[in-house]
């Protein structure tokens, strides 16, 4: 189990991080996440005893990490993949890290297979591919059999296969009981892997809490509606205090019904819908609440804590911008 207390890092007059707190509890996935400049790194830097906090401390399995006599069993991490003696061999970089706490030599031969090195474990490891250097920097956090994993932007340059990979190894980690704590700008893969979200924006925590209440959160009350009887709907809702209609388009012909509209209706739910639906004989083809995607979540709930935001203009045509 990690768990930061009050942590807080300042660099002269600049706080990168403020009395941010949080436990991350084994048997789950949880995600960190946070705009560039949010604070992730210097957080998981202080985990690691890499950063003194300016105030607080952090814990891994109860003690701060400098307190571990044997440290790679107790937490594995990557924070750079690129962290490594570009002489050695992969095989060779992992035995090193394996002579410090006396892991056997079967164990790097293990975490070699498990990450998928065999045929180039033997290469220098400067001349590895970015996804082979991610490869090398996971098996280095696994050497130890860690009780918990701290990973950063572990899917950075592999394949379909290997994201594919990566996502079922930290599922499989913590349904062995394991912490695993993985921070990542791919919202779309977050979303399949993770069950826990710590946000922190500005280096302040803004959310702690599942994907599931954190994308019901974005969304709000909205309802998703698709009728054909559109028009009497929106006259029977117009009576009700708070209820507003926030888009309506038509799709496609239903049949003897007629056209349909798609309604995305704020301020009451589904079973209040579907039951003035029913005391009025409206026909309903759909009616869902309104699920917001994880980029979706993430861009609302932080668009005030993003340190380096892009103007949103047309992109200007060639010739203009050649001349």
């Amino acid at each position: 189990m990690i768990e930061a207390v009050g942590l807080t890092k300042r660099y002269g007059t600049r706080t990168a991080v403020e009395d941010l707190s949080f436990t991350v509890r084994p048997g789950i996935v949880t995600g960190f996440l946070g705009p560039n400049g949010a604070g992730k790194s210097t957080t998981m830097r202080m985990l690691l005893g890499l950063d003194t906090p300016s105030a607080g401390h952090a814990t891994v399995n109860g003690r701060r990490y400098a307190e571990h006599g044997a440290p790679l069993h107790e937490v594995g991490a990557m924070l750079e993949a690129r962290a490594v003696h570009t002489g050695r061999s992969a095989f060779n970089h992992l035995a090193a890290l394996a002579a410090t706490h006396a892991i056997p030599r079967r164990r790097v031969e293990e975490v070699v297979d498990l990450v998928g090195l065999r045929e180039v474990a033997r290469k220098r490891a400067g001349g590895f591919s970015l996804g082979m250097g991610q490869r090398l920097g996971i098996a280095s956090a696994l050497l130890g059999d860690p009780a918990t994993v701290i990973l950063d932007e572990p899917v950075n340059g592999l394949d379909p296969e290997g994201i594919r990979w990566i996502r079922n190894l930290l599922k499989a980690l913590a349904a062995e009981g394991r912490t695993v704590l993985v921070s990542s700008h791919l919202m779309s893969e977050m979303a399949l892997t993770a069950e826990h979200l710590i946000v922190i924006g500005r280096g302040r925590l803004i959310a702690d809490t599942s994907v599931a209440e954190f994308t019901a959160r974005a969304a709000g009350s909205a309802v998703l509606v698709r009728t054909p009887d559109a028009d009497r709907l929106r006259d029977l809702l117009a009576d009700q205090p708070g209820v507003r209609i926030e888009q309506a388009e038509q799709t496609e012909q239903s049949g003897d019904d007629g056209p349909a509209h798609r309604l995305e209706i704020t301020g009451t739910d589904c079973e209040r819908i579907g039951r003035l639906a029913a005391a009025h004989s409206l026909v309903l083809f759909e009616l869902t609440p309104k699920q917001a995607s994880l980029e979706e979540a993430f861009m609302e709930l932080t668009k005030d804590a993003v340190e380096y935001q892009a103007a949103v203009t047309p992109a200007q045509p060639v010739k203009e911008m050649a001349a």
